[in-house]
């Protein structure tokens, strides 16, 4: 019998962002729903049809989400947040959970969107499930049913995806005191049973479950709920219980047990963990394979994994199946929309169209097709090729990783020594207010951005417009009386992919565009050779904005974790030996903005807690080398120059520490979707300097109040004295449009002078 072959899902925004752009044209009232759900079904009829004709054994089915799969779980349950619970749950209910409701939107008060927070070590978002001890769960929405039958109807072998009950619970959030989620398992379960039992009906075979907490290193009461949890729900259809990002082996013991019919692993991310998987899976379950990276563009050694995965062919025949490692929809969609890339460098990628590919092929060599054996080989060549090539690794840089000391980590001077010099050179009032970095990126940009790209506009032109941009968004500053400003990054089209086009060692793609969240797409660079800086990035637009005002300008950086973090890496080196050499890269521009005359310097690392590995004992060992990196990078600057960073949608409770020894002179966090809930940490850990908490939802299309911001803000001086405290947004401006941005930091500006006046007296 042939091997089995699936994937875990697939990209859902389309190879050139159908799905993005139709949301946003659906929100904009510029189509209707039924053209919004047109490009939905075109896609998904798309993403199947490339699975078949692969040769894939299933067609993955469920995988689609109009924001995430998170959120689409939530409405499936009928478990809507009351304040957006109107009615019947339908695609306008899911979208007002996930962006916020306004007045002017609903004629009623408003509706605060829900916490949106990172989807494991990912740089993916999910929308937090909310629980309280009276929530009842009911299949509400039939969104899976109905792609379910579009599959079937359209000829492919489905396998469903489904979110597990015990992740599902275990990633929302208590929203009352003195309460567990874990209680709310026995009605969640009785949801369940009916969403099995209607796909049952519906024909499907196989199911696939995910819980991803089965590779954490879950409490006992979370991990031995699942054996439950699995004999409550355990009905007809078969059940493919499915884990990534890290190594299961804490929880084997326990899964081994659980009413299931197969396991999946992630042995790209745990390649070690197979033998001891293959020792303990029961007789009668298959092992699902992940041997493909869902997570990063490099093509696989298909001929490694050839004979890696050959005895274990031999051991459990047709019960070995081969996927990948996650879902696809960390990877771009497709390697051929890239014909500007030479063909050695393309020679090196699998983007998620060819990664199908990839896991159709391996299939067919372990079942001995010679002709399969021998593509995996030739497939395979470029990938060792590389390892010698000697324009990868780069001499010089090697010379500056071997000259890293300790010494070349620490500032001049310690934080209050530095406050000191930092309080006579920038003369900012009590409570200064600024932005994170980013103002909208406005049509008339892109507009311009691309004839220079196509080649319409020389970069005299171009720069000459960035400049009005610019000149623009300095005098929009100044009439709102902003304390610190920023240059609003015109030239950006990313803050990594900015920073990637201009450090030698990257390349960067057209079309290799991954969902963020909702219908914010990132398109990160991959990380292809040695990192280097070769002239500065960012001095010309950050001095020329100071130039244009008195008040204080704001160097706008992006840190060597983020970067890190937000790119494809190599595979062929650490992931710490990459961000030392971003953080010596980025030390250079550090000491060259200083050199200009801008002394407030903000290299942002909201990426700093997602790079966790997900099992707490790999905690101290990943956070030494991060916060090492962000201190190489920043300790360039002298005691009067004011290192800023931010972070976002992290909770920091677990790397408070970590965060104090980055020793930023300010801290800027996203607070306000919690409602200052964050800030706990800071609070208990008597965090030593000074922090911005974002005081209003830049994600959200709702313009905060003035008496909204005043609270958080009153909060915030709670558990932070005010003399530490910073005003401004919980993150950039980017994606909003100028009269929302202009409406709201109006009154951000207004609050924080009322309560200035106050505190004062």
């Amino acid at each position: 019998m042939a091997t089995t072959t699936h994937i875990l899902g697939y990209p859902r925004i389309g190879e050139k962002r159908e799905l993005k752009f139709a949301q946003e044209k659906y929100w904009r009232g510029e189509i209707n729903q039924a053209e919004l759900k047109h490009v939905g079904a075109t896609l998904r009829d798309k993403n199947w049809n490339i699975q078949s004709e692969a040769g894939l054994s299933f067609t993955t089915a469920g995988d689609f989400a109009w924001y995430d799969h998170v959120l689409a779980t939530t409405l499936l349950l009928g478990h809507v947040p009351k304040r957006h619970a109107t009615g019947f749950p339908d695609l306008d209910t899911l979208f007002t959970v996930g962006r916020g409701q306004s007045k002017a939107d609903c004629g009623c008060s408003g509706a605060a969107a829900s916490d949106m927070t990172k989807w494991f070590n990912t740089n993916y978002h999910y929308i937090v499930p909310e629980f309280s001890k009276d929530d009842t769960f009911e299949v509400s929405w039939p969104q899976l049913f109905e792609e379910v039958n579009e599959a079937v109807k359209a000829g492919h072998s489905v396998k469903p995806v489904l979110l597990g009950p015990l992740s599902y619970l275990y990633l929302g959030k208590e929203v009352e005191e003195g309460f567990d989620r874990l209680a709310l398992l026995p009605r969640l379960l009785a949801a369940y049973q009916a969403i099995l039992a209607k796909l049952a009906s519906q024909g499907v075979e196989w199911v696939q479950i995910d819980e991803p907490i089965l590779s954490l290193e879950l409490e006992d009461k979370w991990a031995d709920a699942f054996k439950l949890a699995y004999q409550v729900i355990r009905c007809d259809i078969k059940v493919l219980l499915t884990t990534y990002f890290d190594s299961v082996s804490d929880t084997l013991d326990k899964i081994v047990g659980l009413s299931v019919d197969g396991l999946h692993v992630d042995l790209s991310a745990a390649p070690e963990q197979l033998e001891e998987v293959v020792e303990k899976l029961p007789d009668d379950w298959v092992l699902s394979a992940g041997v493909v990276n869902g997570r990063n563009v490099w093509r696989s050694d298909l001929s490694e994994q050839l004979l890696r995965l050959q005895p274990v062919k031999e051991r459990l025949g047709d019960k070995l199946w081969i996927a990948t490692s996650c879902s696809l929809l960390h990877s771009p969609v497709d390697l051929d929309l890239e014909p500007a890339l030479s063909e050695e460098v393309r020679s090196w990628f699998a983007f998620a169209k060819q990664k199908v590919s990839e896991v159709a092929l391996l299939g067919r060599a372990l079942d001995g097709d010679k002709n399969a054996i021998l593509a995996c080989d030739t497939y395979s060549q470029p990938i060792k090729d590389r390892k010698t090539a000697t324009h990868v690794n780069k001499p010089q840089v090697q010379s500056r990783l071997n000259s890293i000391s300790a010494s070349l980590a620490q500032r001049s001077a310690p934080y209050l020594e530095r406050a000191v010099h930092q309080a006579e050179v920038l003369d900012l009032p009590l409570l200064p207010t600024t932005t994170i970095g980013s103002f909208p990126q406005t049509g008339e940009i892109r507009v311009q951005r691309n004839a220079f790209r196509n080649g319409q506009l020389s970069e005299a032109d171009y720069k000459q417009a960035l400049k009005g941009h610019i000149a623009d968004a300095v005098k929009r500053q100044e009439a709102l009386d902003l304390d610190v400003l920023v240059h609003g990054e015109a030239e950006r089209n990313d803050m990594v992919e900015y920073f990637a086009e201009n450090l030698d060692g990257f390349q960067t793609t057209k079309f290799g565009w991954v969902q963020s969240y909702g219908s914010r797409c990132v398109k990160p660079a991959i990380v292809v050779a040695d990192i280097e800086r070769e002239k500065p990035i960012t001095v010309e637009w950050s001095t020329y904005a100071q130039s244009l005002t008195r008040k204080k300008m704001k160097g706008m950086l992006t840190g060597p974790v983020t970067i890190l973090c937000w790119t494809f890496p190599r595979e062929d080196i650490s992931r710490k030996q990459i961000a030392q050499q971003l953080a010596l890269a980025l030390r250079d521009e550090v000491t060259d903005l200083q050199s200009a005359g801008i002394n407030i310097i903000q290299i942002d690392e909201p990426a700093i807690r997602e790079g966790l590995p997900l099992k707490k004992r790999d905690h101290d060992e990943y956070l030494k080398w991060a916060v090492d990196a962000f201190k190489i990078s920043a300790a360039g600057a002298r005691s009067e120059t004011q290192i800023h960073t931010h972070m976002c949608y992290s909770e920091f409770n677990e790397i408070i520490d970590s965060v104090a020894a980055l020793d930023a002179d300010v801290i800027t966090i996203e607070t306000s979707r919690s409602n200052m809930e964050l800030l706990k940490a800071f609070e208990d850990f008597n965090y030593p300097n000074e922090i911005g908490p974002g005081v209003y939802d830049i994600h959200s299309p709702n313009i905060p109040t003035e008496a909204w911001i005043e609270s958080l803000i009153k909060k915030a001086a709670e558990k932070i004295p005010p003399q530490r405290l910073w005003v401004n947004p919980d993150c950039g401006l980017k994606t909003r449009n100028w009269a929302e941005t202009e409406a709201a930091l109006s009154n951000l500006v207004s609050a924080t002078k009322k309560l200035r006046a106050e505190l004062d007296l």
